[in-house]
């Protein structure tokens, strides 16, 4: 099928690319002309696993890139819109966008189109592109609209569009249901997986993967339902460690002990410095927009929200806490992006929390494998850059551990220790295990688990490598 996908964001060329691999022609349409240069010619401008190897497969063939949104729509059956959607001041979905979109399509429509929406709307958005396209002109029976939401994870995208858990298609017309249908067919029938050349498989995969089909309403609610439910697990484990901490309970044998409950599951049960990134954020704030517009105060989500960003505050407590005070402190500083296996810096916990450890008149050397060059570009010149974990922790007065990059959780410790001034690792997402930590000398914090120290001392008691009656430590 000739496809059409608007906008080469992550969802955009991920969706594209894929979409090559699954057998179809695809036109990848941005009007930004530096980025279709840059695909052109090769370049990859985003940190994806097995994207390059799918661009590099598809360019010039399966996959071609265009500024003509007018030629690739009549060239195309499906038109995939997954331009950006920003929030507003008030948490409102952007939809100018998308808006503009739908205008130009209506001018273009030649024939029978299914016009799909990819990028993360609010619910009755089908309704509007439906009738913008109507206003500017286009035939009714020339066209559907369709919701389509990705459920893409950053640093898994592809893997998590040609191995997904469901594929939710919202059709209010058995025409265009039948359309995505066919689009999908190579992972529903299962043909893909039976090539030589498919990704390989994750674990857990579900092989083929059910297809859902809902009405357009009820698909654009599932994407926002979804993002806001796990940002609710999220902000509810990172809850439990606070009172793990208080208490003195261990939050990793907490998660172990419900995450084993069938109903619960473990996924998500992760304590550290809360969510990030370009979804949970926009889309809890959008969702509970799209609820109070509806006449419902979804207040849980107002506690989600603060919960998460309370999360941070507590981060940095805990390092005041482990250094007594921060003016004139040199911190290692492990990750940047929101998570491990992206470049991904925005709405970036850790870039948070380096930011304000900055201001606080701290002295910063961070590595990322990928995000670096990102954060260079929003960051000031305070922040110095290392080019591995081992720099970033040279002449330390403490190690943070702020992304769960792979290869952070397999430091070699006694060369890490060794670099540091002061043994003192501060883990923002518990990679370690506090008792092997204890064994190789080192001072360890980390969320929702009791301090630990190589000599016994109970945590707090040690300020800056001496007691706090101003002994030596021993």
């Amino acid at each position: 099928m000739r496809i059409a996908v608007v906008g080469s964001g992550y969802v955009g060329l991920v969706a594209g690319a894929c979409l090559a691999d699954l057998g179809h022609d695809v036109i990848l349409v941005d009007n930004d002309n530096r980025k279709l240069a840059a695909l052109r010619n090769g370049e990859t401008p985003i940190h994806e696993k097995f994207l390059p190897e799918l661009l590099q497969r598809h360019r010039g063939h399966r996959l071609q890139f265009s500024d003509n949104l007018h030629e690739a729509v009549r060239a195309s059956s499906a038109i995939f819109v997954a331009v950006g959607t920003p929030p507003t001041e008030s948490g409102d979905a952007d939809l100018s966008y998308v808006e503009s979109v739908a205008r130009e399509i209506s001018g273009a429509i030649n024939d029978y189109k299914v016009v799909v929406e990819k990028s993360t709307v609010p619910v009755y958005t089908s309704e509007w592109v439906r009738r913008i396209i109507l206003r500017n002109g286009a035939d009714p029976d020339s066209f559907d609209v369709a919701s389509n939401p990705e459920f893409l994870r950053e640093g898994t995208a592809v893997t998590d569009f040609l191995f997904p858990d469901r594929i939710v298609i919202g059709c209010d017309t058995e025409r265009s249901a039948k359309v995505l249908g066919e689009i999908y067919e190579p992972l529903t029938g299962g043909a893909y997986y039976q090539r030589a050349d498919a990704i390989p498989a994750p674990d857990r995969a579900s092989v083929p993967p059910p297809i859902i089909v809902t009405s357009s309403k009820s698909a654009e609610l599932i994407k926002h339902a979804s993002n806001a439910f796990l940002a609710m697990k999220i902000s509810f484990i990172n809850a439990v460690a606070s009172v793990c901490e208080s208490v003195g309970a261990n939050v990793n044998q907490v998660c172990r002990g419900i995450g084993t409950d069938t109903r619960i599951g473990p996924r998500f049960l992760n304590p550290g410095i809360g969510y990030g990134g370009s979804c949970f954020p926009k889309d809890v704030m959008a969702f509970r927009a799209v609820a109070r517009e509806s006449g419902y105060d979804f207040r849980l989500l107002d506690e989600v929200m603060r919960i998460n960003e309370e999360q941070r505050q507590r981060f940095l407590r805990k390092v005041r806490s482990a250094l007594w005070t921060l003016r004139g402190k040199h911190l290692g500083v492990l990750g940047l992006a929101f998570k491990g296996g992206t470049d991904d810096i925005r709405e970036s916990p850790a870039l948070f929390l380096v930011q304000a450890l900055l201001q606080e008149g701290c002295k910063v050397t961070a590595y990322d494998p990928a995000a670096m060059e990102r954060t260079q570009e929003v960051m000031n010149s305070n922040l110095k850059y290392a080019n591995s974990p081992y720099e970033a922790a040279h002449g330390a007065d403490a190690l943070l551990i702020l992304t769960e990059w792979e290869e952070f959780a397999n430091l070699d410790l006694e060369r890490l220790t060794s670099e540091l001034r002061y043994p003192i690792v501060i883990d923002g997402r518990n990679l370690y295990d506090p008792d092997v930590m204890a064994a190789h000398g080192i001072t360890y914090y980390s969320v929702g688990r009791a301090a630990s120290h190589p000599d016994g001392i109970p945590a707090g008691a040690l300020k800056n490598g001496v007691m706090k009656n101003g002994l030596p430590k021993a």
